[in-house]
């Protein structure tokens, strides 16, 4: 058994090696940064998925300094290559991250930005007393240091330090930029995105494009920002998002790796309650775990699993988008809650802007944040079939779908309705079930779309049944496509059928039940609830006009 500390919150690699924490060896990422041929790398992951450890290697490796950073990578991957010979400790390094830019308003989150640039500045302020720098590239240099530039001198300040520590070293420099899409989410939420846009188009392109003074660049983020928007004109530029298979491992954990990790801290018994929970990702084609969860299990003292990855930000916008959505948005996350797969145009680009109106762009959005993953190749085109990944990740939906219901209806109300269909009280069901329908929909949204009121049901039984039913809608039974079932965990309690059925002013109510009924019973719903061995069957058929509806069941 391995006595080494986990490194928990810990994403410096120099701290990891030094503090002799456990550490899985992800160098020969190095070695392949070198030999490829692009010269700017973009690796788009979800968060806490290892980006800030491996730029943290990265600096390590390549920054030339007093400092002898090479017996840091003894033992590791690496250290062995002819690559590590000949590029170890070579390189001037510009490292920035932007994860902790986030701000209100603009004004307050260029103050954040011209707080980085000074800190970087101040890293290589030896400039200064060498011959690199003229009088005016010493007066800008000033100007970063006492944050007094303005936004177009910041933007110019990846390349005009490049180009110092190259007049310095007399060697190119190697730019990494951690979680450059952070302050864009920041915008997009907080009402500057323009703003947001505009700089770090001109800051990235300057210091990016045809940068003669650039041996390699290395960004990190949770999305591809599209190219038009942010990364015009680099055509230098690799982007290796989680569809890709190069680079496929190197995020994230591999399922050899965390079974040597439970072997390493002999709690190798917990592995298919890790798996269970933590991964089902699909890196190119490689099963992946989230680090952090893993990580955090493993150094816990309770071994009962828990949604650690769930409680690290903020899913104000998963929340805005997905339940922006009208009916068909509702229908979808139900086939997700009921472990189903969506079948979806994947895109690796994103403008944000046009998340606003364009609803097909909310499934590429959770699948490179890490909300959904796919489930094998592409379908055809950009389709792929997409799923919710593993339980950790169901726990952000079913809460989703809970503060959705809290908006529009008091979670008691739609709990005591619940509750009725549970034992059999079909008379207080839809007593509860028509103030349900009241607070959720409005008439408009009834209009014409009864089955909202369908999938917000489903979506209710999803979160409030899900430990005692196994909730299923639009699936195919005996000779037809019953509405919903709930099959129940133990045998001894009574399965259910509901089919739902729309009625005109000039039909009646009365004969539109019975017709619903009498479906359930021709078309044998019933078959797979009997196939499981439950006897007792609870058939119920539910008919709306408008915000009226009729409950009877057999």
């Amino acid at each position: 058994m391995t006595t080494q500390n986990l490194p928990v919150g810990t994403s410096d690699f120099k701290k990891i090696r030094e503090d002799n924490r456990y550490y899985i060896d992800k160098t020969k990422f190095i070695k392949n940064i070198i030999n490829d041929s692009p010269e700017i790398f973009l690796f788009p992951r979800p968060r806490r998925f290892g980006k800030t450890l491996n730029l943290s290697t990265l600096r390590y490796f390549f920054e030339k300094n007093d400092e002898n950073t090479a017996p840091l990578f003894d033992k590791l991957a690496i250290r062995d290559t002819k690559e590590f010979n000949i590029h170890q400790g070579k390189y001037p390094v510009i490292y920035l991250t932007f994860k902790d830019l986030k701000a209100l308003s603009w004004k307050s989150l260029f103050i954040h930005i011209t707080s980085l640039l000074q800190k970087e500045f101040d890293r290589h302020t030896y400039l200064l007393e060498s011959d690199a720098l003229s009088q005016p590239d010493t007066a800008y240099f000033q100007s970063i240091l006492n944050r007094e530039a303005g936004i177009e001198d910041c933007a110019d300040a990846l390349f005009r330090l490049s180009q110092y520590l190259f007049h310095f070293y007399k060697e190119r420099v190697v730019i990494l930029i951690d979680e450059y899409d952070t302050p864009i989410h920041a915008g997009y939420t907080k009402g500057y995105y323009e703003e947001i846009i505009s700089f770090m188009r001109g800051f990235l392109s300057a210091g990016l494009k045809d940068n003669t003074y650039l041996y390699k660049g290395v960004l990190t983020g949770i999305l591809r920002v599209a190219k038009e928007s942010v990364f015009s004109g680099l055509n230098n530029l690799g982007v290796f998002t989680l569809l890709d298979q190069e680079y496929n491992t190197y995020f994230g954990f591999t399922d050899k790796e965390v079974r040597t990790l439970l072997n390493d801290y002999e709690i190798a018994e917990f592995y298919d309650k890790v798996s269970y929970w933590y991964n089902g990702y699909n890196f190119g084609g490689e099963i992946i775990y989230n680090p952090w969860s893993v990580l955090n299990f493993t150094a816990g003292k309770s071994r009962e699993p828990r949604p650690f990855w769930v409680n690290t930000a903020s899913t104000d916008i998963i929340d805005k988008l997905a339940t922006r959505g009208g009916r068909e948005v509702l229908e979808e996350i139900g086939i997700l809650l009921e472990n189903g797969v969506i079948e979806k145009p994947v895109y690796d680009s994103i403008v944000m802007k046009d998340l606003d109106i364009r609803d097909d762009l909310l499934w590429s959005f959770l699948l490179f944040s890490g909300y959904l993953k796919y489930t094998g190749d592409k379908i055809q085109r950009k389709n792929y079939e997409l799923k919710i990944p593993n339980e950790e990740v169901k726990i952000i939906y079913e809460e989703m779908v809970v503060r959705w219901f809290a908006e529009k209806v008091e979670s008691n109300k739609v709990e005591d309705m619940l509750k009725a269909l549970e034992t059999g009280d079909i008379t207080l069901f839809e007593i509860m079930l028509k103030k349900v329908v009241l607070q959720v929909m409005s008439y408009h949204d009834l209009s014409g779309e009864p089955e909202k009121v369908y999938h917000a049901l489903v979506l209710g039984m999803l979160v409030w049944l899900s430990g005692k039913y196994e909730i299923r809608s639009n699936r195919e039974s005996g000779y037809g496509r019953y509405d919903i079932m709930l099959k129940p965990i133990d045998i001894k309690k009574h399965g259910i059928i509901i089919e739902f059925k729309q009625v005109n002013e000039k039909e009646n109510p009365e004969k539109i039940l019975e017709s619903a009924l009498k479906q359930i019973e021709e078309k044998a719903y019933a078959v797979e609830l009997k196939a499981s061995g439950i006897k007792d069957i609870l058939k119920i058929a539910v008919v709306f006009r408008g915000k009226e509806l009729w409950v009877k069941n057999i």
